[in-house]
């Protein structure tokens, strides 16, 4: 956990208040759990941003002269995920479980794909159970000994100390294939999509109205 972050309590709402915060250098938020008042507040937008770059999920919050453990449980970010807009956060204690996703990292080049395959990865994340204070940056998945047609499913993930895993046991993390079958998945996908009309000129809503 990083150092504590400063945070102030806001009593204006609003989409325009919220953005006159982002150009002042402060991210907008809400505080709620544990029984408590729901607070808004904003947070100096530097140290969230370098907390979130460390993957940080559980961060020390400096309120009102107190310090606070909270859960980083929502993250609104602009249309092209750069900027974070809004973040929603809850009150925990460090000896508390707590359910949380958690990216999944493949490590390694298989065996499979100097032979000629291609390592496909349908799962980026995976939902774990465990202690606040013991919640992992990401989990790591070795798959150098992976040859052509081989799979690692949830089962076969390695997961740290204490943490229990909520999904499909036999989900399919990732996999080696030929370059002929990962051509036909393509094809197939592409298939399925020319059925459906296209939409031009859509735009995705951003919606601050909860700032």
């Amino acid at each position: 956990m990083t150092e504590a972050l400063k945070a102030t309590k806001r009593t204006d709402a609003g989409t325009r208040k919220a953005r006159a915060l982002r150009k002042e250098g402060l991210i907008p938020g809400v505080l709620y759990g544990h029984g408590e008042e729901t607070v808004s507040l904003s947070l100096e937008a530097n140290q969230l941003m370098l907390a979130l770059r460390h993957g940080e999920k559980l961060l020390d919050i400096e309120l009102d002269g107190t310090h606070q453990n909270v859960l980083i449980k929502a993250i609104q970010y602009d249309t092209w995920g750069k900027e974070v807009l809004h973040i929603d956060l809850t009150r925990v204690d460090l000896d508390e479980l707590v359910t949380i996703t958690v990216k999944i990292t493949l490590l390694g080049t298989p065996a499979g794909v100097n032979d000629g395959g291609s390592l496909q990865q349908p799962m980026n994340s995976v939902e774990i159970k465990c202690r606040v204070d013991q919640i992992p940056e990401e989990i790591r998945v070795q798959v150098n000994a992976l040859n052509i047609n081989d799979a690692i499913h949830l089962s076969d993930v390695e997961l740290p100390e204490g943490a229990e895993l909520l999904g499909d046991p036999e989900a399919l993390v990732c996999n080696v294939v030929t370059i002929a079958e990962e051509v036909e998945a393509e094809e197939g996908e592409e298939g399925e999509e020319s059925n459906e009309p296209e939409v031009i000129g859509a735009k995705p809503d951003e919606d601050e109205d909860n700032e």
